[in-house]
C-alpha cells in the first residue's frame, strides 16, 4: 500500500481534529466529504492510520514510567506477549541495545505503579531483570506530533472550524461526581475508533442513540479523554525512533523542552528520575540522521549531556494498540484501565 499527498493530507487533518466532520474536513481540503469518508475507511482498514482515545488522569498524581526490561533471548516472544496484555504497559518497543525491551507504563499513583505493575513483573516467566525511570514533568507527548503536509492556511482553517469537540479539547466540567457505570461503558469503543458516533455505540450497546448522544456529551465534557490520530511509521516518512538518555543541568528544563518544541522529529521529551534526568525520543528519516539529530540537541540545549542513545528495532505496542511488524495497526487493542495524555 502506498499513501498519496491527498491521504497524508488527510491524517494531518485529523491528527488537528481527531474527530472532525467529513463535511467540515471537505470544506478545507477541497475534497467531497463522501470521498474523504470513503479514504478514511480505505486507511483505516489497512491499519494505516487510527484514531484513539485514551483516558486523562491528574497530572499531579499520575505516574509515568519508563521501563527497560531484560529477558531470556528465546523467550522474548512470550515475555512481551505477556507484557502486552497488561493495560498498564501502554507502549513496548524492542531495543537494539543495553536492554531487551522498553515499556511506557501508565499508572493512576506511584503506589499503584509499584503494587499493581512491578509485582507483575515478578511473576513474568523469562523476565530476567527491569528498571525504571520515573517521569517527574511531561513537556510533550506524541499526540502533539504532526506530519507535515498541510500549509499554516489550512491548519488555522481546520482549527477554527473544528471546535472542541472534533478536536477532542473539550473543556473540562467542574470537578462533580464521577461519571456512572453507563457512562464509562463508552469508553472502549472509543479507545477502539475515536471517531465513533452515538449512533454506533448504541447499536452496539442497545441503547437508544439519543440516551448514547447525552452520555457521550457528557463523557466529552468531563476532559477525561484524550483523542489522538496515530500513522503506521513506515508511511509517516521517519521509519527510525531513536531515544537519548541525557542530563540537563537543574534549572534549565523549561527552557531545554521549549527549545525542543522548534525540533519537529521530537515525540517525547521528560524529566525523569534515575541514572539521567531528561528523555528525548525522536522519529528520524535514517540512521544515518542519529549524528545530525544529536548535533541539532547540543546546539539547541546548551549543556546538555547525551549519556546514550537507543535505536528501537520495532514497536510491538503503542498506546494500547497492537501492531503488525511492519508498523501497522492489527485491529488488536489492549483498553487501558487508566491513562494519561501523553507517552510516545
Amino acid at each position: 500500500m502506498e499513501l498519496s499527498e491527498e491521504d497524508l493530507a488527510l491524517i494531518h487533518a485529523l491528527q488537528i481534529a481527531p474527530r472532525l466532520s467529513w463535511q467540515d474536513a471537505s470544506r478545507v481540503l477541497g475534497v467531497h466529504a463522501t470521498s474523504l469518508a470513503a479514504r478514511w475507511e480505505r486507511l483505516r482498514s489497512a491499519g494505516a492510520s487510527w484514531v484513539t482515545a485514551h483516558l486523562v488522569g491528574d497530572p499531579k498524581q499520575m505516574c509515568l514510567a519508563l521501563v527497560d526490561i531484560d529477558c531470556e533471548m528465546h523467550r522474548r516472544a512470550e515475555v512481551t506477549a505477556a507484557l502486552a496484555a497488561l493495560p498498564a504497559v501502554v507502549t513496548i518497543e524492542e531495543a537494539a541495545s543495553n536492554r531487551d525491551l522498553m515499556l511506557t507504563v501508565i499508572t493512576p499513583s506511584l503506589e499503584e505503579f509499584s503494587a499493581g505493575v512491578v509485582t507483575r513483573l515478578k511473576d513474568v516467566d523469562g523476565l530476567l531483570k527491569n528498571q525504571a525511570s520515573l517521569c517527574t514533568r511531561l513537556h510533550s507527548g506524541g499526540d502533539a506530533w504532526r506530519l507535515n503536509v498541510l500549509d499554516r492556511t489550512q491548519r488555522a482553517a481546520l482549527r477554527a472550524v473544528a471546535g472542541p469537540e472534533a478536536s477532542g479539547l473539550m473543556p473540562a466540567e467542574r470537578a462533580g461526581p464521577p461519571l456512572p457505570a453507563s457512562h464509562l461503558a463508552l469508553l472502549p469503543f472509543l479507545s477502539r475508533d475515536g471517531r465513533a458516533t452515538a449512533a454506533e455505540i448504541a447499536r452496539a450497546l442497545g441503547r437508544h442513540p439519543a440516551t448514547v448522544q447525552r452520555q457521550l456529551n457528557r463523557v466529552l465534557a468531563s476532559g477525561m479523554l484524550s483523542f489522538r490520530c496515530e500513522v503506521a511509521q513506515k508511511y509517516s516518512g521517519f521509519p527510525v525512533t531513536c531515544q537519548w538518555f541525557a542530563n540537563v543541568p537543574a534549572g534549565q528544563h523549561e527552557a531545554a523542552a521549549a527549545a525542543l518544541r522548534s525540533l519537529r522529529n521530537v515525540r517525547l521529551s521528560a524529566s525523569t528520575t534515575g541514572r539521567t534526568n531528561f528523555v528525548i525520543i525522536m522519529w528520524l528519516h535514517s540512521l544515518a540522521e542519529v549524528m545530525n539529530a544529536e548535533l541539532a540537541l547540543r546546539q539547541r540545549v546548551p549543556g546538555i549531556e547525551l549519556a546514550e542513545s537507543v535505536v528501537m528495532l520495532s514497536t510491538v505496542k503503542r498506546v494500547g494498540w497492537m501492531l503488525n511488524p511492519d508498523s501497522t495497526a492489527s485491529g488488536s487493542v489492549v483498553v487501558p484501565a487508566h491513562g494519561l495524555d501523553l507517552a510516545d
